[in-house]
């Protein structure tokens, strides 16, 4: 380049601060712009890690006591809820120390503060109680989402909580009830009950995780209904209100009969939705569409030449693994490099117990969209690494076209899920077919043998289970 790029990126999460690094290792002038001390964003300091560390915890609990039908017992713990609290935050703070140095080691300037479009080359940044115009070539916008609600459940209460205030651990409660049967929901639920709470859950659909296909689900359910207290499917909160003793609820079922329940604590998670309030889009030509997402082509560039928007603000799936590679391509393209975001796979974790993990095509939208295509599995009550661990509650699925061989999508239900789909959102990406996979040696003995049996299963040839090719 003849002159360094002044780029000007607004949103310091997973998107905001890998297009800022890339950018300047690019060679840019870049000023990366939050309101924390450090880039990180929601996913570090109130969402992904956070949420991860006390799922470990959780993960300890559980299988304490399941140790005992191996020979093994344990007290019952003794759960230290302020230094549980202490520990989480010492992960978050070392998360985001370290990228505050990332960004010093890159010279990044970083401003924290707010920031607000006047036009489509100037912001206001608003930041130690004083405001100032800031000039830039080109803009990045990365804000994110914030949490959704249902105005009409909407109380002041402090025993109501949302994803980021039950991050808090305010308490260890008798009784939580979990509004929404998404991930969010199943996995803060999921840490309360393995601390000792009572855990219900309501959601509006048939099944829990909407979305994902129910035989990566089942084997969840299954397990969420022995732990949790109660499911209620097809049902919805339709009133909550304040008493001494905690949270009174009305639910109503799909019947449309209403009975009244009364928890200690409420968890009202249905979803999230972009960020947009008070950045001034109205001042540039940026557009949005109906849900609020703001318009961009396959470099992430928006109506105004001037600016980008990556990450949540841009759709689903809301992802901070996808929001990165969205701001890297960001930061290539304002580059002048001839690229595009266009993968064949986004990766998706359900970091429950067990996890759910999906890439590629899933067999629902398959069958929505007419595409032709042969599901094979592997259960895990085949496998011998599964059978070890005392987990056989688990599948590993390939969605294939017949005609090609061809991997379209992966899904896998069990422990580690999260870290096996790795392989498949690689071999989608590649364009790997089954013969491919059956070949690559995968050690012995471990769960990622799952995938390779599973395209075993397609010839009618895997080891470990018998099921012959239909002909």
């Amino acid at each position: 380049m003849n002159s360094k790029i002044k780029l000007s990126v607004i949103g310091g999460g997973p998107g905001g601060y890998a297009a800022a690094f890339l950018a300047a290792d690019l060679g840019m002038e870049v000023t990366l712009i939050d309101r924390e001390k450090n880039p990180g964003g929601v996913c570090l300091y109130r969402g992904c890690i956070p949420s991860k560390a006390l799922l470990h915890v959780a993960k300890l609990i559980s299988e304490s006591k399941e140790a005992a039908d191996w020979g093994v017992e344990f007290n019952s713990p003794k759960i230290n809820l302020d230094k549980l609290r202490d520990w989480k935050n010492k992960v978050v703070d070392k998360q985001v120390s370290g990228l505050g140095q990332l960004a010093k080691a890159r010279k990044v300037n970083y401003i924290q503060g707010n920031a607000s479009f006047i036009d489509s080359s100037t912001l206001k940044i608003e930041a130690d109680g004083k405001s100032k115009e800031h000039k830039f070539e080109k803009a990045i916008i990365a804000t994110g989402s914030i949490i959704a609600s249902i105005p009409s459940l909407n109380i002041s209460s402090k025993k109501v909580l949302n994803s980021t205030t039950a991050l808090d651990l305010p308490a260890i409660p008798k009784s939580l009830l979990v509004i929404g049967g998404g991930y969010i929901g199943l996995e803060l639920g999921s840490v309360y009950q393995a601390l000792g709470t009572k855990v219900s859950v309501v959601e509006m659909m048939p099944g829990l995780l909407p979305g994902a296909d129910r035989d990566l689900v089942n084997f969840l359910s299954k397990r969420l209904e022995k732990s949790f207290d109660k499911i209620m499917l097809e049902s919805k909160v339709v009133e909550i209100k304040e008493t001494k003793e905690g949270i009174k609820v009305k639910i109503q079922n799909k019947e449309g009969k209403t009975e009244e329940h009364e928890y200690e604590y409420v968890l009202m998670s249905v979803g999230r939705k972009p960020d947009t309030e008070g950045l001034g889009l109205e001042n540039t030509k940026v557009k949005t569409n109906a849900k609020g997402w703001i318009e961009v082509n396959e470099q992430l560039k928006t109506a105004d030449p001037n600016i980008w928007a990556i990450g949540d603000i841009v759709g689903e799936p809301m992802l901070a693994h996808k929001a990165s590679h969205e701001g890297r391509t960001a930061a290539e393209a304002i580059a002048g490099h001839k690229v595009a975001f266009e993968p064949k796979a986004i990766p998706a974790v359900v970091f429950t117990d067990p996890e759910i993990a999906w890439a590629g095509l899933t067999e629902n939208q398959a069958k929505e969209k007419n595409i032709k295509f042969e599901a094979v599995r592997f259960p895990w009550a085949a496998s011998g690494r599964a059978t070890t661990i005392g987990r056989s509650d688990g599948v590993t699925k390939l969605i294939v076209d017949p005609d090609t061989e061809r991997i379209l999508g992966v899904g896998i239900c069990g422990p580690g899920a999260g870290e096996l789909i790795a392989e498949g959102v690689l071999a989608i990406e590649m364009g790997t077919n089954l013969t491919d996979l059956k070949l690559s040696i995968h050690p012995h003995p471990t769960l990622s043998e799952t995938i390779m049996e599973a395209a075993e299963v397609f010839f009618g040839q895997s080891t470990h289970i018998y099921r012959p090719k239909r002909k």
